[in-house]
């Protein structure tokens, strides 16, 4: 099931990797609004309410950690599917992205852009597709 156009929250403080992933994005016929800092991206989030954010970790104002925590508290943003998209490579961060409900966990270094816009139209079309845990009629 496909969206007339899905939206995604693109967060980084990296203006060069921010660009670079949008015009991918909006090749592939995401709309993107971008972020460069935590504080804009739950501001924006909240407004906008897109269809999947990508997040970085390491950013000024709120890290990525403490964003991703106050998306999943808040009920108009909780359902958000969230893909953090990070330079950082430790478990610890893999770890605790995961239990504060990020969706994925993509290292930036170890994966190429194309990878990262495949894994986005896969968590959404999951997230969009009928769920199977309902009881039949």
């Amino acid at each position: 099931m496909t969206d007339s156009f899905k939206s995604i929250l693109l967060v980084d403080d990296d203006m060069t990797l921010r660009e670079m992933y949008a015009e991918r994005l909006k090749t592939e016929g995401f709309q993107v609004v971008s972020a460069k800092d935590g504080e804009e991206a739950l501001q924006i989030a909240t407004e906008s309410h897109p269809n999947i954010i990508l997040l970085d970790i390491m950013m000024p104002k709120i890290n990525g950690l403490d964003v991703l925590k106050k998306l999943k508290e808040q009920a108009e943003t909780k359902d958000i599917p969230v893909i953090v998209l990070t330079a950082l490579i430790q478990d610890r961060e893999r770890m605790e992205s995961v239990t504060r409900g990020a969706d994925d966990y993509i290292v930036k270094s170890e994966t190429m852009p194309g990878e990262v816009i495949q894994k986005v139209h896969a968590l959404l079309d999951k997230k969009s597709a009928p769920s199977s845990d309902k009881p039949a009629a």
